[in-house]
């Protein structure tokens, strides 16, 4: 293939649905880790997520907002994760209509072995990469923050 073949318009488009469907790809492979991760510790992958990104008491809004789903799907979520003893809810003291999502022991204890697993499991998935992971981190972090600055 010419250069000038390789920077068309054509090649532009295919490379971009070939890194589209790569990113998917290892997105899913991660996601797929993760579920068996939460499924060996007895959790719904929803709850595991949930457990993950919990790292303080948070409004159940904030939560809602870190899964990209509506509050009244967050009220099922906790309430299993809350049966499980995993969090507790509790009174926001300056507005008794919030409530903050706390963390128990035993959440915060599988919380950081979810955790521990899912970044044994990505190492390993990333490891093919050895020396280029800091690269492929940098290309990704650009493509990140150049989306963020978009209106």
């Amino acid at each position: 293939m010419t250069a000038e073949a390789a920077n068309s318009p054509a090649a532009a488009d295919q490379l971009t649905t070939e890194l589209a469907d790569l990113v998917f790809q290892v997105a899913g492979r991660l996601r797929q880790g993760f579920n068996a991760i939460a499924a060996d510790l007895e959790l719904p992958p929803a709850q595991a997520l949930a457990l993950v990104n919990l790292r303080g008491p948070a409004p159940m809004r904030d939560l809602a907002d870190l899964l990209s789903c509506d509050a009244s799907n967050v009220t099922g979520i906790v309430d299993g994760l809350e049966r499980r003893g995993l969090v507790t809810r509790q009174a926001d003291p300056a507005d008794r209509r919030v409530k903050h999502l706390v963390l128990t022991q035993e959440g915060r204890r599988r919380r950081d072995l979810l955790g521990a697993k899912a970044h044994t499991r990505a190492a390993a998935l990333f490891d093919v990469l050895d020396a280029d992971r800091g690269h492929l981190r940098d290309l990704l972090a650009a493509v990140v923050n150049h989306e963020q600055r978009r209106p």
